[in-house]
């Protein structure tokens, strides 16, 4: 922590230094008041659309900085005042907010020293290399874009060290995946904004200037609201994911195999509802334990899901019940399918961990399969207390069977 706040008190006091070095204002007084009030007001407005990322203990804001064009225009001195003042009103703004952090105070004076001397030495190195660029096609532009390469490039020095002395980054490549976290199209906005904006001073442009600012905040306005809306909606729908699926399993809920119900007694389709349970379930947790018994009902779910098509639904509608909704298909479709999980699990085992050692377990599984037209006569609730009534009647036959009926038909078919 004390070579961090050695650091920042060194850059501001550079920053100081080099501002008093500069003599005074290159500009009248009256023109510095008027520009360091405008970029005062859309600074702090541009403020609360920055994106803050955490890095460790320090937290570093990306968005657009106006600090380079107002420093070409007002020389170093100039810069300083303007820094000291917005970096100022932004601390108390965040103490007042209850958003600052704990070390805010001197990371107020390191964000007046970087931004101010970064700024200044693009101030010199501007009138040394501009006479160099005239007569270059885009020259200007060129020059732009180095200018905010150099203090990019200083900025991230100055980050990386402090970030090195306060623990967060403790490697080469740690400090390489963070310049290389820097995205050259935000660097061409930057200079883009405060070449532009600069011109617009030089020649007092105060409507261009303002306008320009007001686009700006518009546009990252717009860019912040969407992305929030993204992010809202992407974590509603993790939160109705969670609601609606088994943590067990993995597969949907009773929940929302409700809620399902109601959407599919619409469609007027033909369906299958199949319901299916484990025989004996009791037993295997009696002889094993109720872990054992988990890792047989996730054997049993991931199996049946394995054979399902996208359009199709599977739910855990009860402990080792399972309900599936076969879609787009016929009847004698439907029955194919699950006469072939039921073959498939009669031949199958699954590897259980019990005491320490892996254990074979061979279970096998019951089912009722109701086929209809979804209407108003025949609702998807009253579909599936058929099916689960088939299931019953597959138990009492002596389990490891398929009961399946036909309610398409005006005399039902059942099939045993």
């Amino acid at each position: 922590m004390l070579k961090a706040n050695i650091l920042t008190f060194f850059l501001f006091f550079a920053s100081l230094v080099t501002a008093i070095g500069s003599g005074s204002i290159m500009i009248e007084n009256s023109l510095y008041i008027k520009a360091f009030l405008l970029y005062l007001l859309f600074s702090c407005l541009y403020y609360r659309l920055r994106i803050t990322s955490k890095n460790g203990s320090t937290s570093v804001d990306y968005g657009i900085s106006y600090s380079l064009s107002i420093g070409l225009f007002t020389g170093p001195l100039g810069l300083f005042i303007f820094e000291t003042f917005y970096r100022t009103i932004v601390f108390f703004n965040k103490k007042i907010n209850k958003t600052a952090d704990p070390n805010e105070f001197t990371d107020t004076f390191y964000n007046i020293g970087a931004f101010a001397l970064n700024s200044s030495i693009a101030f010199y190195l501007y009138h040394y290399l501009y006479p160099k660029f005239q007569g270059i096609p885009f020259g200007f532009w060129i020059l732009m874009f180095l200018l905010v390469t150099v203090t990019s490039m200083l900025s991230d020095f100055y980050l990386i060290l402090m970030f090195y002395f306060l623990g967060d980054i403790k490697t080469r490549k740690e400090a390489i995946d963070f310049i290389k976290s820097r995205s050259v199209l935000d660097m061409g906005k930057l200079s883009f904004t405060n070449g532009l904006l600069f011109l617009f001073l030089q020649e007092q442009k105060w409507e261009m200037l303002v306008s320009l600012f007001i686009l700006n905040y518009l546009v990252s306005r717009s860019f912040v609201s969407k992305s929030q809306h993204i992010q809202n909606k992407l974590e509603r729908d993790k939160f109705e994911q969670m609601a609606y699926t088994d943590f067990l399993t993995g597969v949907f809920n009773r929940a929302y195999m409700d809620k399902k119900m109601e959407k599919l007694n619409q469609t007027e389709e033909y369906l299958g509802i199949v319901v299916a349970d484990i025989d004996k379930f009791k037993q295997i947790n009696d002889n094993f334990n109720h872990a054992v018994g988990d890792q047989v009902i996730q054997h049993f779910a991931t199996t049946l899901k394995s054979y399902l098509l996208m359009d199709d639904y599977l739910f855990r509608s009860g402990g080792e019940e399972f309900t599936m909704f076969l879609r787009h298909r016929h009847f004698e479709q439907t029955v194919a399918l699950v006469e072939t999980i039921l073959l498939s699990l009669e031949n199958s085992t699954v590897t259980v961990e019990f005491k320490g050692e892996a254990a074979a377990i061979h279970y096998t599984s019951s089912f009722g399969l109701y086929f209809f037209k979804v209407n108003e006569t025949v609702s998807m609730e009253k579909g599936y207390v058929y099916a689960d009534q088939l299931l019953l009647q597959s138990k009492q036959l002596g389990r490891s069977r398929l009961s399946s009926s036909n309610g398409t038909l005006k005399k039902e078919t059942q099939r045993i």
